[in-house]
């Protein structure tokens, strides 16, 4: 099954900065059906590291999904802001970051990136702190 526009919220997260990090996305079609979710540890990086590689995760997931155009939801102001050109990315470890998601999106036809408040992100958030717990409960 192939979607035209898929709506994406994502999460990353760090316990300790930079400490066990995971990340998280739901993604739905247009009717607000989730089609898809992501919740993974990713190992020790910093938080803003741990957004951009949600978004990048949920944008493989979404070119699988055969999508065109893609609505994405986060909650971490800084990234939506270096998405949307508004600030530079000066960090070198979040530069690399950038440049693959600007990549990755030039294979949709559009792609929107936008800031929501924590509140309204708590679905992503929860699959972040599923992958964070899973991995390290089993480490005790």
């Amino acid at each position: 099954m192939s979607y035209n526009k898929l709506i994406i919220y994502t999460d990353g997260g760090a316990r300790g900065n930079p400490g066990p990090a995971g990340i998280g996305a739901v993604i739905y079609d247009e009717q607000k059906n989730i089609v898809a979710e992501i919740s993974e540890y990713i190992g020790e990086t910093t938080n803003n590291q741990a957004e951009y590689k949600a978004v990048i995760a949920a944008i493989e997931k979404a070119k699988k999904l055969g999508a065109q155009e893609l609505d994405f939801y986060l909650d971490s102001e800084l990234v939506v802001r270096q998405l949307n050109r508004e600030y530079k990315v000066k960090n070198n470890g979040l530069a690399p970051l950038f440049v693959q998601v600007y990549n990755a999106v030039l294979s949709f036809k559009k792609v929107s990136f936008s800031h929501i408040r924590r509140e309204m992100n708590k679905e992503a958030d929860r699959l972040v702190n599923l992958a964070i717990d899973a991995k390290t409960n089993s480490r005790k």
